[in-house]
């Protein structure tokens, strides 16, 4: 108790922390007044994802090569690159390759060898018709050796050779190709016309190769200033890779409808009214975008041509009323420059050739009558 008073007399009291885990550290005073230099800019280095080796401690040059361009397509915000969209990849090996057919004489002659085999398979069995025994005569009956093993076996080879013969016989038209297929493989395209003879086993898909075009249902869309629009295309294209285009993708036809409605949420179109220039550059945008997706699907697109751009709906009558409040502004801004061309020109003929004096009030009032009068002939006149 005693000590108390002591040693608050040799020393002073220290205030209570109120946070015991506080600390502070000194600073020393010429660091405070001195000017901060800016920033030195740090160069980063491109992250490097570790590759995997193989079983023998190798690693593959495409998983480096793969990693690298995936890189490469990342957003880039940091250095301020332009982000590029995804293209679709699909199987490289999956190419358009002609088929292996041969001329449709060779399917005639082989039917025809099969059916001719038939016949003479029944002659030699004796089970002609009897029109057909009584036409041969005693040489309808002299052949005669029943149905046995090997008459079966004659008949099962005729009949094959005929029913290969005649059911791989196909017409190729013009503007269209046959894309064949064996047990889920593609076995090549059929792009000849004419008469030829094709393995009767293949499966056969039927591919329109000609120069297509079709006009689409009006499409939401948008101009460069946020406005909804509904817009209707033409699209002319072609199947250009017949492989791809099957069996590459589900539907082609769909898959470009597809693109094309993405390209227009993607791309502003010109509205309605616009001049020509922006009318091309937003087609030739939308040509550019829907061919780069539609090309690794085998789709070549030619053109993407906004054919009828309106209003959505809903502020269809608010864009109508803004365009005539422009017009109407635009033809009052007309009708007052050739106004006041008109006073300052009467005016100025006045007292060039001395016909009035006038001082500043007078000039003025005469200005403004005179105005009075040019616009109140030009509003009779005006429709």
């Amino acid at each position: 108790m005693g000590g108390g008073p002591a040693d608050g007399g040799s020393a002073a009291v220290r205030p209570v922390r109120l946070i015991h885990t506080e600390s502070t550290t000194e600073i020393p005073v010429h660091l405070l007044f001195r000017d901060a230099p800016e920033p030195a800019p740090v160069r980063l280095r491109p992250a490097v994802v570790a590759r995997r080796a193989d079983a023998d401690g190798k690693v593959p040059q495409g998983q480096g090569q793969g990693q690298g361009q995936g890189q490469g397509t990342g957003t880039g915000t940091g250095t301020g690159k332009r982000v590029r969209s995804v293209v679709p990849e699909v199987d490289p090996e999956l190419v358009e390759r002609p088929a292996r057919v041969l001329p449709g004489l060779a399917g005639v002659l082989a039917g025809v060898c099969g059916v001719a085999g038939c016949a003479v398979t029944s002659w030699w069995a004796g089970v002609l018709p009897p029109l057909v025994a009584q036409a041969l005569g005693p040489a309808a009956r002299a052949g005669a050796a029943g149905l046995g093993p090997a008459q079966w076996a004659a008949y099962a080879g005729a009949g094959a050779l005929g029913l290969v013969g005649f059911g791989g016989l196909a017409r190729g038209r013009t503007g269209r190709a046959w894309v064949l297929g064996l047990f889920g493989r593609y076995r090549g395209t059929v792009r000849r016309t004419g008469l030829m003879w094709v393995n009767p086993l293949l499966l056969r898909r039927r591919v329109d190769v000609r120069l297509r075009h079709w006009r689409g249902e009006p499409v939401r869309a948008a101009d460069r200033s946020g406005v909804a629009l509904r817009v209707a295309v033409l699209v002319v294209w072609r199947v250009r890779d017949t492989a791809r285009a099957t069996l590459g993708v589900e539907d082609h036809e769909a898959y470009l409808r597809a693109c094309v409605e993405a390209a227009l949420v993607r791309v502003p179109v010109a509205a309605p009214g616009a001049g020509k220039g922006a009318v091309e550059a937003a087609q030739d945008a939308l040509t550019r975008l829907v061919a780069a997706d539609t090309a690794p699907v085998g789709v070549e697109v030619f053109a993407v041509r906004p054919v009828r751009v309106e209003y959505a709906p809903e502020v269809a009558a608010a864009m109508h009323r803004r365009r005539i409040a422009a017009l109407d502004a635009q033809h009052r801004a007309s009708v007052l420059g050739s106004v006041v061309d008109s006073v300052e020109d009467t005016v100025t003929r006045l007292t060039m050739r001395g016909l009035v004096e006038l001082d500043d009030y007078e000039r003025k009032v005469l200005v403004k009558d005179l105005t009075v009068a040019f616009c109140a002939g030009r509003g009779e006149t005006g429709p």
